[in-house]
């Protein structure tokens, strides 16, 4: 059986050694498949993430027990990490064995969201787990915002984890959920991920990471980002592979599967080197 890595020292072994991890989404026995074969190949640690496409899917419980099942039977070093959970999600998370969650409460008032995510930290933290908390809004790829309203407050920052004791910080510096063929994304803040570190001091965490450049993403590490969320990217490397399958006729849903999962592992790897964790899997440790 293998274990869960721990959560902890991967961060800190990419915050030490100035790169990031990468997080993605899991939506079914395939997709969990590629990213673990990808993070054995790439020889990288992963975050497998469960959120919040596949929780109204099959739910908390059902998409750990998948994930779990199949990660224990291969040789990743691995994370299951709970991504945008509500109260009773993490709660639930935390019972079932995951070994990092992200607890969202940034839709709450400002006040309202320190109180909640202070008393999610102390009970994660009596189960030894890390806690990711997120401040700011990230809108969806295509809409017409103001980005000063968006972005996250560096003020903010430095009091919200002063008060609740979070391990990592989810911010909001131009990124989008979500990408639009087509459609080139505005360049992120990188001065705003800048001040927040300077702020805040601890680990920085950029969710709608799929669409960055290259730039970015090494300007992002060497700011402070040291955890990327990406899934669009991989779900259309998923989605190309479907359909280059069933171009050529009628298929057998197994083939197209399996040529999806190829394409997923391929855009992976891609992700590991880019966040350069490629070749880190050595430095993770059970939890």
């Amino acid at each position: 059986m293998n274990p869960q890595s721990n959560p902890r020292e991967i961060i800190e072994n990419a915050r030490r050694g100035g790169y990031a991890v990468g997080a993605y989404n899991m939506h079914n026995e395939e997709t969990t498949e590629a990213l673990l074969w990808a993070a054995e190949q790439a020889d990288s640690p992963v975050f497998m993430q469960v959120g919040r496409a596949i929780i109204p899917h099959m739910g908390v419980t059902r998409a750990f027990d998948m994930t779990r099942r199949i990660a224990e039977r291969s040789n990743a070093k691995y994370v299951i990490h709970l991504d945008h959970g509500s109260w009773d999600e993490v709660m639930e998370a935390l019972k079932l064995g995951f070994s990092s969650v992200m607890y969202d409460g940034a839709h709450l008032p400002f006040e309202e969201n320190i109180a909640t995510t202070r008393k999610v930290v102390e009970i994660a933290h009596a189960f030894g787990v890390p806690v990711e908390a997120e401040l700011g809004k990230i809108p969806d790829a295509g809409e017409s915002v103001d980005w000063e309203d968006y972005y996250t407050d560096v003020e903010e920052s430095r009091r919200f984890v002063a008060e609740t004791g979070i391990d990592y910080l989810a911010i909001s510096v131009g990124i989008v959920h979500g990408v639009i063929p087509g459609i080139p994304l505005a360049p992120i803040n990188i001065q705003r991920i800048r001040e927040i570190k300077a702020a805040t001091g601890i680990p920085l965490v950029l969710h709608g990471a799929s669409g960055l450049t290259e730039r970015e993403i090494i300007e992002a590490r060497a700011a402070g980002v040291h955890k990327f969320n990406a899934d669009t990217d991989l779900r259309h490397a998923f989605r190309a592979g479907l359909e280059a399958v069933f171009a050529r006729g009628d298929r057998q849903l197994e083939e197209a599967m399996a040529e999806g999962r190829a394409r997923m592992v391929e855009a992976t790897i891609h992700k590991m080197q880019q966040y350069g964790c490629a070749g880190k899997a050595a430095h993770a440790k059970a939890a």
